[in-house]
């Protein structure tokens, strides 16, 4: 399996709500999510099933990058990737799906930090998983613990 994941792009600072869950996407996160997900195409990025935190802003960066790889209907929102998952409720998650090639996880920091390191079997990793970064391991999703193999992790220019 091919596992992508990709950190919802900038959202403004608070909502009109008052709710960090109602959070949009601001027009320059739009902008350099679709920046990054041009760079993926040279990787040949698909993305396949996407599954995406409830919460707005990751919905929103889920719909983009479904509308630019023409995977409408691909789409599902979990709690596993909620902000206050954890690494093994995503991969729980992951593994109910292992008969699909491509799946793009959509969600949040530090959640995303910690799911590089679990899935790359490496727990003192550490990775600056930056807003509308989108990285690519490949594993083994029948597996029971994961043993990922990262292939590549883009950012946005000027995010380092």
């Amino acid at each position: 399996m091919r596992l992508y994941l990709l950190r919802h792009a900038i959202a403004e600072d608070a909502a009109p709500t008052g709710k960090d869950a109602d959070r949009e996407l601001t027009p320059k996160g739009v902008k350099k999510l679709r920046e990054v997900l041009k760079m993926a195409e040279k990787y040949r990025y698909r993305a396949g099933l996407v599954l995406t935190s409830p919460l707005l802003r990751a919905r929103q960066t889920a719909e983009v990058a479904v509308s630019s790889r023409g995977a409408a209907g691909s789409l599902l929102e979990t709690r596993a990737l909620a902000p206050d998952s954890t690494p093994e409720a995503v991969w729980d998650e992951v593994r109910m799906h292992s008969d699909e090639p491509d799946v793009t996880l959509v969600g949040h920091e530090p959640l995303f930090s910690s799911l590089y390191a679990y899935l790359l079997d490496a727990p003192t990793l550490r990775v600056n998983v930056k807003k509308a970064s989108l990285g690519r391991i490949d594993l083994d999703a029948a597996s029971p613990a994961p043993r990922g193999v990262l292939r590549w992790l883009l950012a946005p220019e000027g995010e380092g």
